[in-house]
């Protein structure tokens, strides 16, 4: 016997995920989130839609790119209600990109005021930690930051 899923609308969502229903229409337009179509051709989301809503915002609050967000989303199944089982997977699958995150967060909070190898030579001790501009060598942008040594 086939259970019929309750589809709620998207006011509904928009209410209960804390989000403007232009944002839900953002998500789906960037395949974020699906919604079917009634006979009026409203929009209808499965409830489990809440649940990818909140990933999305928690997502973006950490520093995810919708592109990032979206691949993740994608290992989840289409066709039914994710389970617990799909989200743990996400949620491994997501593990190693939110680790190399809070390392660059880590490394600005604790790196901010001092040199992080721009080499804008802007700070007194820019002379010190990175004389002549010897982390251009790296590459572009902010290499102590990102992880290069001045010892290498």
């Amino acid at each position: 016997m086939m259970v019929e899923v309750r589809r709620w609308t998207i006011g509904q969502v928009a209410e209960r995920a804390g989000v403007a229903t232009s944002a839900l229409r953002f998500y789906e337009e960037h395949g974020l989130i699906t919604s079917e179509r009634n006979n009026a051709g409203h929009r209808r989301y499965r409830p489990d839609v809440a649940r990818r809503v909140g990933f999305i915002q928690v997502a973006q609050r950490v520093g995810l790119r919708l592109e990032e967000v979206r691949q993740v989303l994608d290992t989840l199944p289409k066709s039914r209600t994710p389970s617990r089982k799909d989200w743990e997977r996400l949620a491994a699958s997501c593990r190693p990109l939110l680790d190399a995150r809070i390392a660059i967060i880590t490394a600005l909070r604790d790196q901010l005021d001092s040199c992080i190898g721009c080499g804008c030579l802007s700070l007194d001790t820019c002379g010190l930690y990175n004389a002549d501009d010897r982390a251009a060598r790296f590459g572009a942008g902010p290499r102590y930051l990102l992880g290069d040594s001045s010892d290498a």
